[in-house]
């Protein structure tokens, strides 16, 4: 005859079994737990508040330009000046990851606050041909009055920089000011541009007007690229081939911004952060589940050989105490995220930064607290299936 074989046990009835044995014993679980459950915060809450920075951090440097590209004409092996060809915006509008493409085209002329001021008094100030797309490139703004538009960048009208219209004393749009012999009529003034600062001293015309009136001949004196932060670096290694493709070493163009670096070092410090005391934080919630599971297999000796009196096989009683520990390292994980979530929201509120908590850490988070759960319940788990049923009922 043969030996009955043991009843197998469905996934529901071994997560019930390893519930089974948390709810008996809810203080300690909940300890253990709680070990857990910091060091999965401490990652998240590192993971996120780095990423909070971070996106501080972008949002600051954003406004430095980081990801603002020039160029502009270079000189030839004699040391002349050259020109950039006058389809360099078209080529480089094409370059995949650039986002805006705009150009300012140096004017031969000269402006003046009326027909009274002596020629050779210029006041340092320059006219260049303007697109309607330079000011967002240059994250400009008007003071006063409006922006070139589709109207007035093809009629007699000027936008002054905010040092050219001190020096004029013009700040109020419908002014005339004499360029190149002809009168312009002031739309607006702009407040001053940190990213080209030489905007501020130079009076703005449209580019259609600047050919009409002042005999603009079309070549661009510097061109502003805004690109992906990311391809920054690869935007800038094909751009003097890509704006000048017959003369690429008559191209200068601008390196990235310095605060570009700072940016990727911030970076590389707050993920070695993260990595060590995340680390030291969930090997020390380990310790404690392996800790618990190790005591709970000592003192359920009576119950572990009653269920192999009982017909319970070896892998049986490893998978519920395997189980155990999952549901327990699960337990504190949700915790550990939850309250890490918790501390980024706080921390970023005080300090003003957006709440940045990417969704990657609590995954891995949880992915990390089921590894950590499967280790630290092994060893407790194969001790507790090798336990005969004499030698643990003796126990009791």
């Amino acid at each position: 005859m043969r030996a009955p074989r043991p009843a197998r046990l469905r996934p529901l009835d071994v997560v019930r079994l390893g519930g089974t044995g948390l709810r008996t014993r809810p203080l300690r679980v909940f300890l253990s737990a709680l070990g857990i459950a910091i060091g999965v915060a401490a990652m998240v809450a590192v993971v996120g508040i780095s990423g909070s920075g971070q996106a501080e951090v972008d949002r600051r440097l954003d406004a430095l330009g980081t990801d603002l590209l020039r160029v502009a004409p270079g000189r030839s092996l004699a040391g002349e000046r050259v020109r950039l060809p006058v389809e360099a915006v078209p080529m480089i509008r094409r370059i995949p990851p650039v986002r805006q493409v705009a150009a300012t085209g140096a004017v031969d002329a000269h402006v003046y606050r009326n027909d009274r001021i002596a020629v050779g008094h210029t006041g340092s100030l320059q006219v260049l041909a303007a697109d309607r797309a330079l000011l967002p490139a240059v994250g400009g703004q008007v003071r006063r009055g409006r922006w070139l538009d589709a109207a007035t960048e093809r009629y007699p009208a000027v936008v002054l920089g905010a040092t050219a219209a001190r020096r004029l004393d013009v700040y109020a749009p419908g002014t005339r000011v004499l360029i190149g012999g002809r009168w312009f009529a002031v739309t607006g003034v702009l407040g001053p541009v940190p990213l080209a600062p030489e905007l501020d001293g130079a009076a703005l015309v449209g580019g259609p007007a600047a050919r009409t009136y002042l005999r603009f001949d079309g070549h661009p004196s510097t061109v502003y690229v805004r690109t992906e932060d990311r391809a920054v670096a690869a935007v800038r290694s094909v751009l003097a081939a890509t704006a000048n493709p017959g003369r690429p070493g008559e191209v200068q163009v601008s390196r990235p911004s310095d605060a570009l670096a700072a940016r990727e070092a911030t970076e590389s410090a707050l993920t070695g952060l993260l990595l060590g005391l995340g680390g030291v934080a969930l090997l020390v919630g380990g310790v404690g589940v392996g800790n618990t599971m190790v005591i709970s297999v000592l003192e359920r000796r009576p119950e572990i050989g009653l269920r192999r009196a009982l017909g319970a096989t070896r892998g049986q009683i490893r998978t519920q105490f395997v189980t155990e520990s999952l549901l327990l390292s699960l337990l504190g994980g949700l915790g550990g995220t939850f309250l890490g979530t918790l501390i980024t929201a706080g921390y970023a509120l005080a300090r003003g930064w957006p709440t940045v908590v990417p969704p990657w850490a609590n995954a891995a988070g949880l992915a990390a607290t089921l590894l950590i759960g499967a280790v630290a319940g092994l060893y407790p788990a194969v001790r507790a299936s090798r336990l005969a049923p004499t030698v643990a009922l003796a126990g009791s």
